[in-house]
């Protein structure tokens, strides 16, 4: 049986406890409870206020099914850092302290389940080959365990997310395995597993029996499009992906695109790099010349694509900071420039997973998921339990997100 829930994480601009009213209002059984720097910071947050939370719970139908410990809660411009796999100790403290935050606001709420993500492969991880980032992450997830009291039923979840270490659910299961303890199990997001599922309703089936909560928002396809350090080893398949390769010796970036290769550039390439250029659209079989584009007359201010873009970078692993930042104006470059023809040169929101599907959460009812089937494949092998609709996407119009996702999710449940 699957029962409808809505994330706080989507009303972050009202306060707290009036969320849970509106979310009571609106008619769902459950509420996810979620940290956020603003509206529900556990380092900010007092007994006496945990104390009111639950006197309001109490006095109304919705019941709050999960503390989400919010990968976006530290650095706003470094969302999921540090993780629980960071090379740092220091960082991964502060992460496992989070979600020992995350237990003690579940204990006193009467929370079941507390979630979390592995987070990221990133250049720290890549400088530092001799550290394993997953004993890290199982290292970690047992030192959270350790909080856990044994007369209580509180049980922590991992959630697979596009391009995190644990991205897949044939992942999620393998850590689950590997952790071994009954009080450590599966979130499931549909968006992210359609994003990340080439076989979705077979894999959602798959990981039922160890799922306890659901995420649920819908997607849509996109342009996949992979940012990659240049490598004398480079495979690169144009039907999975475009490419946007970054030579460190230049901080420039040449994107391979069968219709639109382009160069961008600081100074006009000497002949060894346009040797290298030529010879990495040769490989690709792109036999028409790249575009030369001056990255210094790129835009590089805000505009409405801003969100877009800014939810692609932080999904894609193994480079720094500074590199994703300094991608970010050809990004948008590519989404508002048109070809010859008039046609955008990446028509469709830019995508990092293995599907090609955009993980960004979209309204339900607002993208291509089809969720009668994905809540009978998972209610068919064994689901039991919340499913919780995440749109921090659509926090200015939260009323018709919140409204417009009862109204088409519960035709199904």
């Amino acid at each position: 049986m699957i029962k409808l829930s809505y994330s706080t994480f989507g009303l972050t601009n009202l306060d707290f406890i009036r969320s849970i009213e509106a979310v009571d209002r609106a008619g769902y059984p459950g509420i996810e409870l979620a940290f956020h720097r603003d509206q529900f910071n556990p380092f900010d947050i007092t007994n006496e206020y945990l104390a009111a939370i639950k006197k309001r719970l109490d006095t109304l139908d919705v019941r709050a099914a999960c503390v989400a410990t919010a990968s976006h809660f530290f650095t706003p411009s470094r969302p999921h850092e540090p993780s629980l796999m960071s090379p740092d100790l220091a960082g991964r403290k502060r992460r496992i302290n989070l979600v020992r935050r995350g237990i003690e606001v579940a204990r006193k709420l009467g929370v079941p389940l507390v979630t979390f993500g592995s987070g990221f492969i990133r250049e720290e991880h890549v400088t530092h080959p001799s550290v394993n980032p997953r004993e890290l992450l199982v290292d970690s997830i047992h030192q959270c365990l350790k909080e856990l009291r044994g007369d209580e039923d509180i049980t922590l979840l991992i959630e697979p997310e596009p391009g995190m270490y644990i991205e897949t659910l044939e992942e999620g299961l393998g850590l689950v395995h590997e952790v071994n303890s009954p009080r450590f199990q599966l979130h499931l997001d549909l968006c992210h597993n359609y994003c990340s599922e080439r076989d979705y309703l077979n894999a959602l089936s798959k990981a039922a029996p160890y799922a306890k909560f659901l995420h649920v928002s819908d997607a849509q396809e996109g342009c996949n499009l992979k940012i990659v350090k240049a490598a004398d080893n480079l495979k690169l398949d144009l039907n999975f992906a475009s490419y946007l390769i970054y030579f460190p010796e230049f901080a420039e970036y040449l994107l391979v695109h069968r219709d639109h290769p382009i160069y961008f550039y600081d100074e006009s390439p000497n002949v060894e790099q346009t040797k290298r250029i030529e010879s990495i659209l040769g490989s690709a079989n792109i036999s028409q010349p790249p575009v030369f584009v001056d990255y210094n007359s790129l835009f590089a201010g805000a505009t409405p694509l801003d969100d877009e873009i800014f939810t692609y970078l932080i999904s894609v692993p193994g480079l720094s900071y500074d590199v994703l930042e300094r991608a970010r104006p050809i990004l948008l470059y590519l989404r508002s420039t048109k070809d010859a023809c008039g046609k955008l040169l990446m028509d469709k929101m830019a995508a990092n997973t293995l599907t090609g599907i955009v993980h960004f959460h979209e309204i339900p009812g607002e993208g291509t998921m089809d969720f009668a089937a994905s809540f009978k494949a998972l209610t068919d092998n064994g689901f039991s339990g919340y499913a919780s609709v995440e749109l921090y996407h659509h926090v200015a119009s939260w009323e018709k997100a919140l409204n417009d996702s009862y109204r088409h999710l519960s035709q199904f449940v």
